[in-house]
């Protein structure tokens, strides 16, 4: 467990570390670098840098925390990337299961298999899960989440690389924007951010727009037309 700077969570648990790219949202991955900066420290758990891996030590972790936390998971990886075995991605849930005290928040770009998995999962109203969709291109991870039972599910909206017009947002309960930070960072559009904020608005959707990025993501800020959006779903 460790705390974080990211907005919408307050710490992240790691039981498995590594990725690959599959969309184009990957193209300036944050976690690919820091793995790799944290394999040249030496750090024994990214040894081999970005590759995917199992840390089954780590499962121990929630069952020794005090105070209730919302936990981000797999902040360095995806859980339901094709590498990982279903037997320990059921070994994850079953922590999850056992402290309810905890909301868990689970991301991954891999909807399809998601869906593939979601009626062999035990989903305790503390488990929230989201897919990533960057662009309009991605627009069908949307339709694989809806029909997994959790009892929050959350779209991160980040990198925003394309206006996402017309979303069909149907038991979606959290909707969440941000722009590409870094030296790399593509170009977000006000526009774009402005439109999704209508969207959920019209559907009572929550929202929550994170960042608008860039080289120097503090001084660009999170304002949105004078407000700072951090609307949190409700369950």
């Amino acid at each position: 467990m460790k705390t974080t700077k990211i907005e919408w969570t307050e710490v992240t648990w790691n039981p498995t570390t590594g990725c690959t790219k599959i969309s184009t949202g990957c193209k300036n991955c944050y976690a690919e670098k820091m793995a790799l900066r944290l394999k040249s420290m030496g750090i024994a758990k990214y040894k081999n840098g970005f590759e995917v891996a199992l840390h089954p030590e780590l499962l121990k972790e929630p069952y020794k925390w005090n105070t209730s936390r919302m936990v981000f998971v797999n902040s360095m990886s995806d859980l339901f990337h094709e590498d990982i075995p279903f037997s320990f991605i059921e070994k994850v849930f079953k922590v999850m299961n056992d402290n309810l005290e905890h909301t868990f928040q689970i991301l991954t770009k891999r909807a399809e298999l998601l869906y593939h998995y979601s009626n062999r999962l035990k989903w305790t109203p503390n488990i929230w899960v989201g897919v990533t969709v960057e662009s309009a291109e991605y627009l069908e991870r949307i339709d694989f989440l809806r029909e997994v039972p959790a009892a929050i599910r959350f779209l991160s909206l980040e990198p925003l690389l394309s206006p996402l017009k017309l979303m069909n947002l149907r038991n979606i309960d959290w909707v969440i924007v941000g722009g590409e930070s870094g030296p790399n960072a593509r170009h977000i559009e006000k526009e774009w951010v402005l439109d999704i904020q209508k969207q959920c608005e019209k559907k009572k959707i929550a929202f929550f727009f994170k960042q608008w990025g860039g080289i120097n993501k503090k001084k660009q800020g999170r304002i949105l037309e004078g407000k700072i959006y951090d609307e949190m779903p409700t369950y």
